[in-house]
């Protein structure tokens, strides 16, 4: 069976917040990332096959996914880099919806995990649910 590329979203959630930290803080870097960031999740399946994003829980067709990157021209792998982006998988529609995109060191102390998971749970409520975050 052939696969088709996912089609992939930016939620506006996600751009009005963290992702104008980033633009900001790499002017001309960030563009070429956030297109990586794109061409990573349109083979999102494949990225799950190979370790480079991690399942964090599933509900029917639907994933949610921890996608760790870098930003262009830093030199960093995306692991050590702490940038992540959390998605929303849906294998039936063949979508992706990238819900946050964040530095590790933005969210984190004192527990990186609790906190993104909080802001899934205010922005995002049915998604929320639907994990049982």
């Amino acid at each position: 069976m052939e696969q088709f590329n996912y089609k992939v979203q930016l939620e506006p959630f996600t751009e009005r917040h963290y992702i104008r930290k980033f633009k900001k803080d790499y002017r001309n870097n960030w563009l070429a990332t956030e297109r990586t960031i794109i061409a990573v999740c349109e083979h999102i399946d494949n990225m799950l096959q190979y370790s480079r994003a991690d399942l964090i829980a599933t509900s029917g067709c639907c994933k949610l996914v921890k996608l760790d990157f870098a930003v262009e021209g830093t030199r960093m792998s995306p692991k050590a880099s702490g940038n992540r982006c959390i998605l929303l998988v849906d294998e039936e529609m063949r979508t992706v919806k990238i819900l946050l995109v964040y530095s590790k060191n933005e969210i984190s102390p004192p527990n990186e995990t609790q906190k993104w998971k909080s802001v899934i749970r205010n922005e995002y409520a049915e998604i929320a649910e639907r994990f049982s975050l």
